[in-house]
């Protein structure tokens, strides 16, 4: 058994004055990517100058306004790369670099060295807070620890005569979810003061779960405590930096926006620290789910994934949120009806919104197809058959011919095991039905008008197990004229056509429509359905007709 005994539980903030839990998301915050420095540290192998550059430049292409490239003053490689961003004139006015640094004097030094000739800057200084990590890590009051904080915020400060370009000071009280927020308060208090407006830009506290350590809702409270109790609110940016230690970074994320977050902190797929930082992906592609702009250039997620992985090295798993292979896929029975269903209700209605079961958005808004939405294995049915068939290739199969059709890949999927693709259904499609020409095979046939009005008369040529025949015949349209026909020289024939219908594959002056004609064999009972195609519309029917009672000759001999 798990020795659960040996944990206690964290702390929770009485905060009945909440009022985070009657909000909305009501737009994208503040995005900063920290993709160039938490996640570049939590690799197994760091990037190089040259992947960093391949990943800043996706970055920017994606809109990000705020990038955090690392830490520049305790690696050479980061300070290189700052440097590399410089002299190559790769950041654009309208993007601030942020850069990392504790609060040391000669770390504060060589970081105003790396920042140098840049526009515009988020200078980020930070030390632990939490009541842990001062007992055992630093042995150090709370007097000592904001005095740390205080001599950082004056270091900068007064560095500013080195730097020429616009300033903006970020302070995070790391450990945040394990500090009290009394004691956080007091802190980001003691810097602001410290700082005084110095540049006359609003002042970043980032106040991070650098540690998951409770449930979401208390994440929110100590987020919207502070926003509330801050100095000056206005002249702060509350900024958030979450970790997925407990699974739960998305949930903290919105949750902390929803308690008066101004600002982002997070990672392309969630790439981090231990379980990693928070996905922006995720919280953006959420927040377009509810028709909210992200503000960011989301809507091609295979580039962004394949850059990720060539740069990080690390696969993103197959049900990762909107990223992953099969996360638009379907292989319930169940759940491909329900999206066949979904998107032709749409379609058929002009619905100017996204309403499918099953699928919170179109996967063609971010650059993902059609046809990987619906995938066929064993545990597949006929909606998902039937959707592949329409969506993929144009076929609209009846109602009571999917359950037909959707046998036949079923016993394709359980005799050949794994997945059908759909290159494979479409050939067991023309083998059942477009293709079944034997015993019975249509070689000609003229059709004209009959005597009387609602009378067809047509010529046929057709064999029947290799044997020749010609016959004439006329009948009440097309379809009973050419049974008769056959019956004249075939009278073992006697089948009866059930149910017709039909529609266009394709448009203009070269359109084909296809023809599915349901057919019962009178001798045995058999039903079953046929398919034509053709250009011309009778033609069609007429195949679909033949390929109807060869489908029944197969079943009254047992074939498979």
């Amino acid at each position: 058994m798990l020795n659960y005994s040996r944990y206690k539980k964290n702390p929770v903030l009485e905060f009945p004055e909440r009022t985070w839990p009657n909000k909305q998301i009501e737009k994208a915050p503040i995005w900063c990517s920290v993709d160039l420095r938490d996640g570049n540290q939590a690799l197994v192998e760091p990037m190089s100058v040259e992947e960093k550059m391949e990943l800043f430049d996706l970055l920017i292409k994606l809109g990000f306004k705020e990038i955090e490239i690392g830490f520049p003053a305790a690696s050479q490689i980061e300070f290189d790369f700052l440097r590399k961003l410089v002299a190559e004139n790769k950041i654009p006015d309208d993007v601030k670099v942020q850069v990392l640094s504790q609060c040391r004097e000669e770390l504060i030094d060589r970081t105003f060295e790396a920042i140098e000739g840049i526009k515009n800057v988020v200078f980020h200084i930070y030390n632990s807070t939490s009541t842990l990590q001062r007992d055992v890590v630093f042995n150090a009051s709370r007097e000592e620890i904001i005095d740390i904080a205080k001599k950082g915020t004056q270091m900068v400060k007064d560095r500013l005569d080195r730097y020429n370009g616009n300033l903006q000071l970020e302070y995070s009280p790391e450990s945040f979810t394990g500090t009290e927020v009394d004691f956080a308060l007091d802190i980001c208090t003691a810097v602001q003061e410290t700082w005084d407006n110095a540049t006359g830009c609003p002042i970043i506290f980032n106040l991070p779960a650098t540690v998951e350590m409770n449930t979401p809702n208390v994440y929110a409270d100590q987020i919207e405590w502070m926003s509330t109790h801050f100095k000056d609110r206005d002249n702060v940016i509350l900024s958030i930096h979450p970790h997925n230690d407990r699974g739960t970074g998305v949930a903290i994320t919105e949750l902390g926006l929803l308690a008066g977050a101004d600002r982002v902190e997070g990672t392309l797929l969630g790439n981090g620290e231990r379980t990693g930082n928070v996905d922006i992906l995720t919280i953006a592609y959420n927040m377009f789910s509810q028709g909210i702009n992200p503000e960011l250039e989301l809507d091609d997620i295979k580039e962004i994934v394949d850059v990720c992985e060539r740069v990080t090295k690390m696969p993103t798993d197959a049900r990762h949120p909107y990223a992953g292979q099969l996360v638009f896929t379907a292989f319930s029975g169940s759940h491909q009806d329900a999206i066949n269903k979904g998107v032709a209700a749409m379609n058929d209605r002009a619905n100017p919104y996204w309403e499918v079961p099953y699928l919170p958005i179109d996967p063609a808004d971010i650059g993902r197809k059609y046809e990987p939405v619906v995938r066929i294995n064993s545990q597949s049915g006929k909606g998902g058959v039937a959707f592949i068939m329409d969506s993929v290739y144009g076929y609209k199969l009846p109602k009571k011919m999917q359950r037909e059709f959707a046998d036949v890949i079923q016993y394709i999927s359980e005799k050949e095991g794994g997945e059908v693709a759909p290159q494979k259904i479409m050939e067991a499609f023309k083998a059942q039905y477009l293709e079944m020409k034997e015993p019975l095979t249509l070689e000609y046939v003229d059709i004209k008008d009959g005597k009387e009005n609602d009378d067809t008369f047509v010529a046929l040529e057709f064999s029947f197990n290799g044997e020749h025949f010609h016959s004439e015949a006329e009948g009440n349209g097309p379809i009973d004229a050419v049974k008769l026909a056959i019956r004249q020289c075939v009278p073992s024939i006697d089948f009866t056509v059930v149910d017709y219908s039909e529609h266009a594959l394709s448009q203009g002056s070269h359109a084909k429509a296809a023809a599915y004609i349901e057919m019962r064999d009178d001798r045995f009972g058999n039903t079953t359905y046929g398919v034509g195609v053709s250009s011309n519309i009778t033609r069609a029917s007429i195949r679909g007709m033949f390929s109807a009672i060869n489908r029944l000759i197969a079943k009254s001999k047992e074939y498979v």
